[in-house]
């Protein structure tokens, strides 16, 4: 298995610290405000990398942070007049809904800043220690010009980067690069004891010490958007390697951006969408394959265009997954036994998969598949359970377990507790074929018509008749 690693800048044979476990960290929300489109591709896209892992063998230990302190959250606090403790708890109690929505695993551990203040005191005091930090009134530093290779990651030139930095006026640091690893407290903002007086911490000490509080020193795989290669990352390297004395990460792997009619998604451009207004529209399997369609590494341009064939994409895997659940619920081992090489569709998932992860390649390979079968279910007027079984097993393994783009337990067809609106769709049904039978053709054609526009369709058969739902 090969995985594109941001700090060597090429494709590296994946091979964990001490397998089978991968220890594998994400940079998580800050909780100020519904997250949009662009986090959630990278939220889907490190769920699909977690997945995947799990499915070739290996036991995850995946960590998300929350960052519920900021001051993001305090500008928000400030404009809604509430606390920001009552804002992070808003909005993370919001995240937590949309990534469920979004058939996002939950992570085994979803540390919080405000939860880890006296393990980021604890190494902030180190890097003192270490004459990595510097205090001025009350503000720790870090002196970027004490860590060699700064600028590892992204590649970035420091003397480049000091002569285009922007000093700010009474600016008491060293280096205008250096950055605060703890902030002196403002008046009526949240703040805690520490050293060097009241204050909270900045942001990149948060990551760096939650990771290793909860993987260990160094870690497996390190994930993010592209964004956050520069400062974030290279400023986590710098504060974990100072204090811990170890290469702090193994894998570093980070997500394009997602664009908006060619243009970044910005607030002053007025163009976010949050991923809980994309799943008012669109299914979240719709959603997972719309992002799984193109390369996690590469750029995404946003489209309702796109989205809508992803929706129809998902709607033939579910067309064929219906029929699996219809067939295995008869029951009956009568009929053929098609000759099909199952194996070879997941030799040619794995394939393209353990090529960096190249879920657009592992989409067509599922395609394919129902392509196939739909072919073989067409030649064939009775097929046995058994092979059923063996396709839904490997849409199970591949479609669902990995890419989140079908949900056996969720279909219509499935084996589930019948809601009311379930059967008053059956009782209408029955009324329609009593009408077939009386010959109240107009009748009977009206209730599938008026059935349709509500976005549930009638498929009839020598079997009886079955109904599936659209998306209005």
């Amino acid at each position: 298995m090969q995985i594109y690693n941001t700090f060597s800048k090429t494709k590296e044979e994946f091979i964990p610290i001490n397998p089978p476990t991968v220890n594998f960290y994400v940079c998580g929300p800050t909780v100020y405000d519904y997250f949009h489109i662009g986090n959630a591709r990278s939220f889907i896209m490190a769920d699909i990398v977690r997945r995947y892992l799990e499915y070739k063998g290996y036991v995850v230990k995946f960590v998300m942070n929350i960052t519920d302190i900021d001051d993001k959250i305090i500008n928000k606090s400030k404009e809604y007049k509430k606390p920001t403790d009552e804002i992070a708890k808003f909005f993370t109690n919001a995240f937590y809904e949309d990534i469920s929505k979004l058939k996002i695993k939950p992570a085994n551990v979803y540390p919080r800043a405000t939860d880890s203040i006296e393990d980021i005191i604890e190494m902030i005091k180190t890097l003192v220690k270490k004459g990595y930090a510097y205090e001025i009134d009350g503000n720790v530093y870090y002196d970027i010009s004490k860590f060699e290779n700064y600028g590892k990651l992204s590649g970035k030139n420091l003397e480049e980067l000091e002569a285009g930095a922007r000093i700010e006026i009474n600016d008491a640091k060293k280096n205008p690069l250096d950055f605060v690893l703890w902030k002196k407290a403002k008046e009526g903002e949240p703040s805690w004891d520490s050293p060097w007086g009241k204050g909270r911490p900045g942001w990149h000490i948060e990551c760096s010490t939650m990771s290793c509080k909860h993987l260990g020193l160094s870690i497996d795989i390190h994930a993010g958007g592209n964004d956050l290669i520069f400062p974030h990352h290279e400023n986590e390297i710098a504060q974990s390697e100072a204090a811990n004395e170890k290469k702090f990460v193994k894998y570093w792997m980070h997500f394009g951006f997602l664009n908006i009619q060619n243009e970044k998604m910005s607030k002053s451009l007025g163009n976010i969408i949050t991923a809980r207004e994309l799943l008012s529209k669109y299914s979240a399997e719709a959603i997972r394959l719309f992002f799984s369609q193109t390369h996690y590494r590469g750029p995404l341009n946003f489209s309702e265009e796109l989205l809508t064939a992803a929706e129809k994409g998902v709607e033939k895997i579910k067309n064929l997954a219906d029929k699996i659940e219809s067939e295995l619920k008869k029951g009956s081992n009568e009929g053929v036994m098609p000759e099909f090489d199952f194996s070879f569709y997941y030799k040619e998932f794995e394939k393209v998969m353990d090529d960096d992860i190249n879920t657009p390649q592992a989409v067509a390979v599922i395609f394919e598949f129902v392509k196939s079968i739909n072919k073989i279910i067409s030649e064939h007027e009775k097929i046995n359970t058994d092979f059923y079984r063996r396709v839904k097993k490997f849409l199970q393994d591949t479609a669902e377990a990995v890419l989140g783009i079908i949900h056996f337990d969720s279909l219509l067809n499935g084996i589930k507790e019948e809601s009311i609106e379930d059967k008053l769709i059956e009782l209408l049904i029955n009324v329609r074929l009593l009408l077939k039978k009386e010959k109240n053709y107009a009748l009977s054609d009206l209730i599938r018509d008026e059935l349709n526009k509500l976005g549930i369709i009638l498929q009839d058969s020598k079997e009886g008749t079955t109904y599936k739902r659209k998306k209005i």
